[in-house]
């Protein structure tokens, strides 16, 4: 007579033998390996968190971005104000006039910047080379047709001896030029101001006698240690800006687009021109008492790395499940049809191997370029799983395929991560296809039958 607990035995082996409970084992694996996957992603975060830190040390050294307005002539006048007054012991009231001093702001009526930009190379803080610059800006325009009168201010009030010019500028500790401004061929010199600004620091001239409704044609030159971007205000009546620099990847950012006309990019270089008017911005031309904050009507362009190192590595990662998930697939429909039964240990050795690719791909990275570290990294894990599967299958056929299909899937990937507009098209096609080859494969597969 059989025994009931050998039946038992013998039913939960068989179970744990069949196609169903491997492909549970294989799932929960899975699983579990996205554990140390999300691990590799705080990694990643880690060392970009790190960069981030690294460049913003080198920046507050060298210099930040550079952000520039003016310049700006400023004009005191005099106003007045009446207030009754009683005597305390005639009570008697009297009206006595006090006069304040007050300022006049006027923008220039013509504007040009023309700038120079050259990145910097060579300047790092260990493995980090952040992006920085030295920048030579250009300015020309003139001052015309001053209307007080929109102002409510008379003439006989303004103060005209006592006119002075304004630069508003971003991280004067980056200025490595001495700062001048010539007025009409006359030379003068900027220091900094105690004018209260929350955004920009404040550079004006020592005041000059202006000659009424006198025309001033003006220039000057700064030159910055910079990072990041050049931006600038449009604050005259016509303001034209030029921008050529030796970076192959721009970002032009703000409220106003270069023209498209006369903007060019290269590999290495790139030019790009700017004209605004004043209607085409939302602030006057001439202030009193004190001037708005309009640090946010800027233009400019910003240097920027397209997709850097830890960027691109993170982009990689998003993909790791797929990679884990469909290298399993393929040694489970091997060992289906070759009916060679591999270990769930071996599984996991195998999924270990492939979160190392990305370990290996930060780690190369950071010495190397992104495109040499993937093709090292895949490489050397799409060795090690080829010497490690000859040895689960017992054959040269099968670790092949698995080889050739590994070397499809990471340059697949590879493809994907390098698009930015058609990623998600690729990606979607490649998948369908992937999902195809499986159909096709595991058609004749008779899944209720044990290994």
């Amino acid at each position: 007579m059989e025994n009931p607990m050998q039946n038992k035995n013998k039913t939960s082996f068989s179970f744990f033998q069949t196609n169903t409970a491997k492909m549970i084992m294989v799932g929960i694996l899975t699983l579990v390996l996205l554990i140390p996957l999300a691990l590799v992603q705080d990694l990643i975060q880690e060392r970009s968190q790190r960069k981030v830190e690294a460049t913003q040390k080198v920046t507050n050294s060298w210099g930040e971005n550079v952000h520039l307005m003016g310049p700006i002539l400023k004009i005191p006048y005099k106003t007045f104000r009446e207030t009754e007054e009683i005597d305390e012991k005639t009570k008697k009231k009297t009206i006595k006039k006090y006069s304040y001093t007050q300022n006049a702001y006027f923008f220039p009526t013509t504007l040009n910047h023309t700038t120079k930009v050259d990145k910097v190379d060579g300047l790092k803080l260990g493995l980090y080379k952040p992006i920085v610059f030295k920048a030579t800006v250009n300015s020309t325009g003139i001052f015309k047709e001053l209307d007080f009168e929109k102002l409510g201010i008379k003439p006989e009030n303004i103060l005209w001896e006592k006119a002075s010019i304004l630069i508003k500028t971003t991280d004067l500790k980056s200025i490595k030029s001495d700062l001048f401004i010539n007025l009409n061929g006359k030379k003068l010199a900027l220091e900094t101001s105690g004018d209260d600004d929350n955004y920009f620091d404040v550079l004006e001239t020592k005041t000059f006698n202006l000659v009424q409704n006198e025309e001033i044609q003006f220039n000057f030159d700064i030159q910055y240690n910079g990072s990041n971007s050049v931006e600038f205000i449009p604050i005259g009546k016509t303001t034209k800006t030029s921008v050529d620099a030796n970076w192959g990847s721009p970002s032009f950012i703000g409220n106003y687009a270069p023209i498209d006309t006369s903007k060019t990019i290269t590999n290495k270089n790139f030019h790009a021109d700017w004209k605004l008017i004043h209607v085409n911005r939302p602030f006057a031309q001439q202030y009193s008492e004190k001037l708005p904050n309009i640090s946010s009507y800027s233009y400019g362009v910003k240097l920027i790395e397209t997709v850097d190192q830890y960027q691109q590595s993170e982009r990689a990662s998003k993909y790791g499940f797929l990679v884990i998930g469909l290298t399993f697939l393929i040694f489970f429909l091997i060992q289906t049809i070759s009916k060679v039964n591999i270990h769930i240990f071996q599984y996991t050795m195998i999924g270990l191997a492939l979160i190392m690719f990305y370990t290996l791909l930060i780690s190369i990275t950071e010495h190397s370029s992104f495109t040499i570290a993937y093709a090292i990294a895949s490489s050397s894990v799409i060795i090690m799983l080829f010497l490690y599967s000859i040895s689960v299958l017992k054959s040269k056929k099968f670790p092949l395929f698995i080889s050739l299909a590994l070397t499809v899937l990471y340059s697949f990937i590879f493809v994907i991560i390098q698009l930015e507009d058609y990623a998600l098209l690729v990606g979607s096609v490649g998948l369908f296809l992937i999902l195809g080859a499986v159909m096709y494969v595991s058609r004749k597969i008779d899944w209720n039958t044990n290994s």
